[in-house]
């Protein structure tokens, strides 16, 4: 049999010997690997230093210490953010600037700010706190982002999982759990580039989101925006226009929006957003206000010099995207030329966002990832994707490919490729 007649063969019609001599060899391929001591990482999402070099300019602002308005930025006050900056992102995000709030520099924070003003007060359209409910339930598309898990597992609240397509949650999945299970309070979206998948949700997913009828009549879509400019290529996918549909279905307040500068300027040092209806705005603020006096204003001055207008967001972000779309290509060439054809891996195919979600054979994540750990390659634990970290297939790996340099990709993922080569054999092989 010819190299290339074996490599069309899925790894599983082969014969029990061949599966042996593959599995022989990928040992010695895996013994190979560990001899090289890498220390290499693919775990978290981060922007490179190459990434974050392009807001440099950011530590020599901002120019003035007034807004437009004229007014002193060093001092308190502020509670919703420096006015143009509002309108700039609104204008981004498709919204009204008296539907967005800029914040610090987290919009993870804001996002348990939310969760506690609803759970100790409720929100605009509860009848009561969340916390004096029998039991509060999210639903939670998988795969998806284990800080989102890890924040309702805190708070005590139970998940429940409906599948992740690549047009966005199965929304009559969605709709079947929500429409019949009054503690049923929420959901979980990355609506653009989704974490891990890089799906987008459409226009029409998005619709039927917002007009479902809700058991609970204060559902919530958290529409965690947190990638919405982070193309990869140049059809860039637009977020659908939650506010405005939600309005239209007569649910205003049913979306609340989180976004950040988190991975366009400094990651521990941009500027977080909030939106909803104008209601829900001031809901926040209201709460907010207990316990704040006002933002750092002058890092939000400083964003909208660095800026100027929203287009320069986008210029930005396109500078961005040559940094690390090479790292994606590196790694679909990799995953093609190593496991395409062999029936034991699948992976998406970003056009945008920070991640690569891949699925190989079933009941062999955990042991790739441990296998990679073993060889010096760091990578998310399998099952992070999902709830309490239980997978229930133990297939999904969450691939991160932004911070490393492109060398570091290049190695990475030929060592991570093979601990699923090895893994794999070792399933088949019995």
């Amino acid at each position: 049999m010819t190299e290339q007649t074996q490599q069309t063969r899925t790894l599983a019609d082969r014969s029990p010997e061949e599966i042996e001599a593959f599995l022989t060899e990928q040992q010695g391929a895996y013994e190979t690997l560990k001899e090289r001591g890498h220390k290499l990482d693919l775990t978290r999402g981060k922007p490179s230093t190459a990434q974050l070099d392009l807001s440099d300019e950011l530590l020599r602002l901002p120019t003035s210490v007034k807004d437009a308005a004229g007014v002193d930025v060093r001092n308190y006050g502020g509670l919703e953010g420096i006015r143009d900056l509002r309108a700039m992102f609104a204008e981004l995000l498709w919204v009204e600037p008296e539907q967005v709030v800029a914040g610090g520099n987290s919009s993870l924070v804001m996002m348990r700010e939310v969760l506690t003003d609803l759970w100790l007060k409720g929100g605009v359209d509860s009848e009561r706190p969340w916390g004096q409910e029998e039991k509060v339930t999210f639903i939670c598309p998988v795969p998806g982002y284990d800080r989102h898990f890890t924040l309702l597992s805190w708070f005590g609240i139970e998940m429940v999982t409906v599948p992740m397509n690549d047009d966005g949650p199965d929304p009559e999945a969605v709709a079947r759990l929500a429409g019949s299970d009054p503690s049923i309070k929420g959901i979980w979206i990355v609506p653009t580039y989704a974490n891990p998948s890089g799906s987008v949700v459409s226009q029409e997913v998005a619709a039927r989101l917002t007009s479902m009828e809700t058991a609970a009549p204060d559902f919530k879509i958290f529409w965690d925006n947190a990638y919405a400019f982070h193309h990869l290529t140049e059809d860039e996918a637009k977020s659908a226009d939650v506010l405005t549909l939600a309005a239209a279905a007569g649910h205003p307040h049913r979306p609340i929006m989180f976004a950040s500068t988190s991975k366009i300027t400094y990651a521990g040092a941009g500027v977080a957003f909030i939106g909803g209806s104008a209601e829900t705005v001031q809901w926040y603020i209201g709460h907010l206000s207990k316990g704040a006096i006002g933002p750092d204003k002058l890092n939000q001055l400083r964003h909208l010099e660095f800026f100027g207008t929203p287009q320069g967001v986008r210029d930005h972000m396109t500078r961005h995207r040559e940094i690390i779309a090479p790292k994606f290509a590196e790694v679909e060439r990799i995953l093609i030329e190593r496991l395409g054809g062999l029936g034991i891996a699948e992976w998406t195919h970003p056009t945008g966002g920070y991640f690569v979600s891949l699925d190989v054979l079933d009941g062999t994540a955990g042991r790739v990832v441990q296998l990679a750990k073993d060889a010096g390659i760091a990578l998310t634990p399998a099952g992070s994707s999902f709830p309490n970290g239980d997978d229930p297939r133990d297939r999904n790996i969450r691939l991160a490919p932004t911070f490393p340099e492109l060398p570091e990709v290049t190695a990475a993922m030929e060592a991570v490729v093979t601990c699923v080569l090895l893994a794999a054999a070792e399933k088949l092989a019995g």
